[in-house]
């Protein structure tokens, strides 16, 4: 049964790829003291122009304006930051780390209904797998873990042309050979 590397690698990597959820929870409680954060900075700004930049009766200096701009522009700015952090994981390896572990799965439960040559069902079986570890694996490899070289390996665009190429085939694949029941390879 040669779809079934790619069942096991499916939920093996889903399990790995859908923990990021609970990494970017956590993730969530320092995003709640950062708004909290923001809100106070930025209120107070807001209050400020509402009372004409005086507080408790009394104008306020040039400096003191600034350092209020200035903190509220922080709370701002640490905010995003955060948001970018937890973006940069739901976007990346958990989201596409998941589509292509779950792709895996079901490409793995197809190449057992199809009827073509043992080597053409390998090289699908196999493209599914390295396309995915030349993805989102590598996007798991840069962005939670920060190895750079996975960066570079991602940017060449391989892991996406190698599971497309092998969804193509795949269909090509399922025209010729699908079977309603399994087939022994």
């Amino acid at each position: 049964m040669i779809g079934k590397k790619n069942i096991v690698f499916g939920f093996i990597f889903l399990a790995f790829t859908a923990s990021l959820g609970a990494m970017m929870v956590d993730m969530y409680e320092e995003y709640g003291a950062a708004t909290g954060d923001k809100q106070t900075a930025v209120g107070r700004l807001s209050q400020l122009k509402t009372d004409g930049f005086e507080e408790e009766l009394e104008p306020l200096s040039a400096k003191q304006i600034a350092m209020a701009n200035t903190d509220g522009i922080l709370s701002i700015s640490k905010l995003s930051n955060i948001e970018f952090g937890i973006d940069y994981i739901k976007g990346g390896p958990h989201a596409h780390g998941n589509l292509e572990s779950l792709l895996n799965i079901v490409a793995g439960f197809v190449l057992c209904f199809i009827s073509i040559a043992a080597w053409q069902k390998q090289l699908l079986s196999w493209g599914f797998i390295l396309g995915t570890v030349l993805h989102s694996g590598m996007m798991l490899l840069e962005r939670v873990f920060g190895m750079a070289w996975a960066g570079k390996v991602l940017d060449t665009g391989i892991g996406p042309i190698i599971i497309l190429t092998s969804l193509f085939f795949m269909g090509l694949a399922v025209a010729v050979g699908f079977k309603t029941v399994s087939v022994k390879d």
